[in-house]
């Protein structure tokens, strides 16, 4: 048997193959364990920007918030406004119609503090108040119906009686008003009283 030569720098022994295979191995799943640790948490500027972007939507939300709870103090406002305009109307609703009837008022107690009135006299104070009720009712937009010789409108105008078209006085196409016996009034186009009338019938 011949000895085997001595290596100086060691013989390869099995178990330092393996230490020395395996060293790799380990070295390699400790950087895969880093690389996942670092892919899991975030680095600092994508969490800084996260925070801002948290922050201002945070102050969108206040904001919008803010506009809503003004919106509805605002409409609340206006709810109370138009409930106390329309108790207003309410209230003096004839304020100008009254205001118009004063002068009306004034003319009949200065007529009746005339000690010895003559009968001219008391007809033309009955006149210019008259006159004085016309313009009130006018102001107020009072429009009086006097439809003599108009043709018959059940909206406006009711009826009586009839007559015969030969026996009318003027002459009066049938359908058509002969006398008016009571005025009709519209208030703002909308009938307050209708025309007592007499009809031609033919």
């Amino acid at each position: 048997m011949q000895d085997q030569p001595n290596n100086p720098n060691g013989a390869s022994e099995p178990g330092l193959a393996a230490e020395k295979t395996a060293s790799p191995t380990h070295s390699t799943e400790s950087s895969a364990t880093g690389n996942q640790a670092s892919a899991a948490e975030p680095s600092a500027p994508a969490a800084d920007l996260v925070a801002t972007e948290l922050a201002r939507a945070q102050a969108k939300a206040s904001e919008n918030y803010d506009l809503y709870v003004r919106s509805l103090a605002e409409m609340e406002n206006i709810r109370r406004r138009a409930a106390d305009d329309v108790s207003k109307a309410h209230k003096y609703a004839v304020e100008s119609f009254a205001e118009a009837m004063l002068p009306v008022r004034d003319s009949l107690e200065m007529a009746l503090k005339v000690a010895d009135p003559s009968i001219e006299s008391m007809k033309e104070g009955v006149q210019a108040t008259l006159r004085q009720l016309a313009s009130a009712f006018e102001k107020n937009r009072l429009l009086e119906l006097d439809p003599v010789g108009e043709k018959f409108d059940p909206n406006l105008h009711q009826a009586i009686s009839m007559v015969p078209v030969a026996s009318s006085q003027p002459p009066t196409a049938a359908g058509h008003i002969v006398t008016v016996l009571q005025k009709g009034c519209l208030i703002n186009d909308r009938i307050l009283r209708p025309a007592l009338v007499i009809v031609a019938q033919g």
